[in-house]
């Protein structure tokens, strides 16, 4: 189960074509979804997470909270769409293609991917860009 929490004015447009992505996302790496819970929030809300639960005092656009159990994929993603909105603009790309990024980044770390040295990085990035090709396929 895929839930959307909106604590802005954003609205994902045909969410099921999201659940659709994310669950084939998942299948791809031999995962199953049990409960993912994306929750599209603001830049001070964000910070806010960001400082009360991991002591961190900087934005970010996403904040992934893990409850994976075996290959079944749970978790609360956390996501500013002020950051995404920037993010596309500094790096030159839509909106839609930013937030599917962010998206599913934080699903990849629920399924043991990480960003935390350059390697693993150049990895998270490739898988990224694998999964959100599938976006366009399962239209």
């Amino acid at each position: 189960m895929i839930n959307y929490n909106y604590l802005t004015d954003f609205k994902l447009v045909e969410e099921t074509h999201f659940d659709s992505w994310i669950i084939n996302s998942c299948k791809t790496e031999g995962f199953m979804v049990q409960e993912l819970n994306y929750i599209f929030c603001d830049d001070e809300y964000l910070l806010k997470i960001n400082q009360d639960y991991l002591q961190h005092d900087y934005l970010t656009d996403i904040i992934t909270f893990d409850y994976v159990s075996g290959k079944n994929v749970s978790g609360d993603l956390y996501i500013s769409i002020d950051r995404v909105k920037e993010n596309a603009e500094e790096f030159k790309v839509s909106f839609e293609n930013e937030l599917k990024r962010v998206m599913v980044h934080g699903v990849l770390h629920l399924m043991g991917y990480s960003d935390k040295s350059e390697t693993a990085t150049t990895e998270m990035r490739a898988k990224e860009e694998e999964k959100i090709k599938l976006f366009h396929v399962e239209q």
